[in-house]
């Protein structure tokens, strides 16, 4: 089944422009439960009270006011908020183009799919392959909802992906963490922990390896809670004891690798070697005949 598009949108590029849909690039999966009347095991409603007076208000009775001091407000109406807003015309302006690597993950809000629209499939293309051969991405703006949204578009196998960032105000840093005391590092214990990495160290990140078993736990749950059975609760896992001597964890963590590692090579079956069938004596008797013929030639 074709995936649907959540929206449409234009990339401008100098003055190119590229029409695309915008998809969604994930799903979430997450198991989600619903509030219910204990009794009668129906859906309850949220009811708006007010703070002041305890009156209960309609949705639609309600204004919109921004808190700029504590417990003190002031009130927007709907136009004055619409006339703040950004002209949304669904125009993603590239500004810059820049290196991946400059880009921390941290900026990441959320992330789309970008597919070409009608008449725009050669020019999508060009943009795509100009940033693979070049191996940047495109920072830029995207106009949509009332508001300029920092975007990222980068290549990704054959089309492109559109990233929302946060602004530099909105990521935080280290500067407000508390670290604690300065420490030093010995070279035996930085030695044991690149060992540790090594051993757990893989090629390449293949999601197909993880899965949520909360997840699947609960929906297990669910299936026989449907069927009638009792859903028995797991024993509760024992916590792990409180780190003393990291030298001594360290090594502990390398030994239970590789003991791992040797059970895994003992459960893996022997392959049986390939039976050598001896060469037929006909073929053998013609080897030895073309011998004798080139020493008959060396003399």
């Amino acid at each position: 089944m074709a995936a649907r598009a959540t929206a449409s949108g234009t990339i401008s590029f100098g003055l190119v422009s590229i029409p695309v849909k915008l998809y969604s690039a994930s799903r979430s999966r997450a198991v989600r439960f619903n509030m219910l009347d204990p009794k009668h095991h129906a859906r309850v409603k949220q009811q708006y009270v007010s703070a002041a007076t305890g009156e209960k208000l309609e949705r639609s009775d309600l204004v919109k006011g921004y808190e700029y001091a504590r417990d003190q407000y002031v009130v927007f109406t709907e136009d004055e908020l619409k006339a703040l807003e950004a002209k949304s015309d669904r125009t993603i302006e590239i500004e810059a183009f820049v290196p991946i690597a400059e880009v921390d993950p941290l900026f990441y809000e959320k992330s789309n799919l970008l597919g070409p629209d009608k008449g725009g499939q050669k020019a999508y293309k060009l943009l795509c392959e100009a940033m693979k051969r070049a191996g940047m991405v495109a920072i830029g703006r995207f106009a949509t909802r009332g508001r300029q949204q920092l975007v990222l578009v980068r290549p990704v196998d054959d089309g492109l992906v559109l990233h929302g960032l946060f602004y530099a105000d909105e990521v935080q840093s280290f500067d407000d963490i508390e670290f604690g005391d300065p420490v030093d590092l010995k070279s035996g214990e930085l030695e044991l922990a690149e060992q540790l990495i090594a051993q757990l160290a893989r090629k390449s990140f293949d999601p197909e390896r993880y899965e949520d078993g909360y997840r699947q736990a609960v929906l297990a749950a669910v299936e026989r809670k449907v069927a009638g059975e009792e859903v028995v609760a797991a024993a509760p896992e024992q916590e792990r004891e409180q780190i003393v001597d990291l030298v001594a964890a360290l090594k502990q963590s390398l030994s239970a690798r590789r003991g791992a590692k040797k059970t895994a090579a003992k459960a893996r079956p022997k392959r049986k070697m390939a039976k050598v069938e001896p060469e037929a004596s006909g073929k053998a008797k013609g080897g030895r005949k073309k011998a004798s013929r080139k020493k008959a030639a060396s003399k």
